[in-house]
C-alpha cells in the first residue's frame, strides 16, 4: 500500500472564470497539469517528454503545428464539453456543475488541476468528471470497458491534487446519445504514488534543473519532436564531423539498409506474381466491381473497386502561381522534409 498523507485539502491557485487562453497556458507553465501526467509516464500519442520541458520554459517549436492550425478541433472539444456533462447527468442522474478554478496540490505544490465539472453524489461526497469528444473511427479506443491510458493518468492525477477518490470520464462520438460511452476510473494509491514520483523527478531534475530529457519514446514521435525544434536546413555549411565512435551503429544502419532491399525485392516479387494471377479476373470483370467463386465448400469473393483521387499536375501548379498568384497563396503550403541516408566509402 503507498504511504501517502491524504490529510489534505487543494488549494485554488487561480480563477479562470474570466481567463484568455494564452493567460491559462502560462500559468500551466507554473507546475504540472493533468494532461501532462500521460507525457511524464510515457504514454503519450502526442508529445514527447522534451517537448513538454520546452513548453515549460517557454520555449515555443520552430517548425509545427501552431495554435490556428489546429483551432478547430481543440474549439469543438471545448464547446461540446457542457453538452457531454449533460447527456453524462442525464443518463446517471448525477448533480454536475463546472469548477472555474485551476488548483494545487498543497503537499505537492508542482502539481495543477484545471478540471472540468465536479460530480455531487446524493451521499454528499464529491467526484470528478472528465468530458472528452471523439471521432466515430476513433471510439474502439473505448471498447471493452477500455480508457485510453494517457486519460487515465489525467485523471489519476486530478484524483491526487483534490483528493477525491473517482473520476467518472464521458466521452461523445457521434451526433446522438446512444454514441456516448461512460468509465469509472477509481483512486489507486499506488499508481498515484508512482505517477506522483515520476513527476517530481521531472519538474525536480528538469524543469528547475534545466536539464534537458532524454528521448526515450517511439522513434517516429522523436524525430517529429526534433523536427519541430530545430532550425531550417542550411546546405551551405560544411559537413559535421562526428568525433565519438559510431561504428558500431553505423554499420548496424547500413546491415538493417541490405535487409530491407532484399525484403523489398521479395515483396516486389510477390506483387508482380499477385498481379500476374488478377489479370484474367480482370479482363473478365469488366465494367463490373464484383465477382464470387464458390466450390461448394468455399466461397471466395473478388472486388475490383475504383478509387477516384484529385491531384494536380507540377505544371499545372506553375500555372496556377503566374496566373493567379493570390489563389496559388491561398491553397499551396510549403513542406520541408528531409531524408537520412548512410553510405559507407573507403577513409
Amino acid at each position: 500500500m503507498a504511504s501517502l498523507n491524504l490529510n489534505y485539502q487543494p488549494q485554488v491557485f487561480v480563477d479562470t472564470a474570466q481567463m484568455t487562453r494564452e493567460v491559462w497556458l502560462q500559468n500551466r507553465r507554473h507546475g504540472i497539469g493533468g494532461s501532462d501526467a500521460s507525457i511524464i509516464m510515457g504514454v503519450s500519442p502526442f508529445a514527447t517528454r522534451r517537448d513538454l520541458y520546452y513548453d515549460k520554459l517557454g520555449i515555443k517549436p520552430v517548425e509545427g503545428e501552431s495554435e490556428e492550425e489546429n483551432w478547430i478541433a481543440k474549439e469543438v472539444g471545448n464547446r461540446l464539453e457542457e453538452l457531454v456533462a449533460i447527456i453524462f447527468s442525464k443518463k446517471t442522474g448525477l448533480e454536475v456543475y463546472p469548477d472555474k478554478h485551476m488548483y494545487r496540490h498543497p503537499l505537492f505544490p508542482f502539481m495543477l488541476a484545471d478540471m472540468d465539472f465536479i460530480i455531487h453524489f446524493p451521499d454528499g461526497k464529491k467526484g470528478i468528471l472528465e468530458c472528452k469528444t471523439c471521432n466515430y473511427n476513433s471510439q474502439w479506443k473505448w471498447k471493452d470497458n477500455q480508457v485510453p491510458i494517457n486519460y487515465e493518468w489525467q485523471c489519476r492525477h486530478y484524483m491526487a491534487v483534490m483528493n477525491l477518490d473517482v473520476v467518472y470520464i464521458a466521452c461523445l462520438y457521434g451526433n446522438n446519445e446512444s454514441e456516448f460511452v461512460i468509465r469509472k476510473i477509481e483512486r489507486d494509491l499506488d499508481l498515484e504514488e508512482k505517477l506522483i514520483m515520476a513527476e517530481q523527478d521531472f519538474w525536480n531534475h528538469n524543469v528547475q534543473a534545466g536539464v534537458e530529457p532524454p528521448y526515450v519514446e517511439e522513434p517516429d514521435m522523436v524525430l517529429q519532436s526534433l523536427k519541430k525544434f530545430m532550425e531550417k536546413p542550411n546546405q551551405s555549411l560544411q559537413p559535421l564531423q562526428i568525433t565519438e565512435n559510431v561504428q558500431d551503429k553505423l554499420e548496424t544502419y547500413l546491415s538493417l539498409s541490405e535487409e530491407k532491399s532484399k525484403l523489398e525485392a521479395r515483396k516486389r516479387e510477390i506483387e508482380k506474381a499477385q498481379k500476374t494471377i488478377s489479370i484474367p479476373f480482370v479482363e473478365q470483370l469488366g465494367k463490373n466491381c464484383a465477382a464470387f467463386y464458390s466450390d461448394g465448400n468455399s466461397k471466395y469473393h473478388i472486388t475490383y473497386q475504383p478509387t477516384v483521387r484529385k491531384m494536380v499536375k507540377k505544371e499545372d501548379i506553375e500555372k496556377l502561381e503566374n496566373l493567379y498568384p493570390d489563389a496559388y497563396e491561398d491553397v499551396v503550403s510549403e513542406s520541408i522534409s528531409r531524408t537520412f541516408r548512410i553510405k559507407k566509402e573507403a577513409a
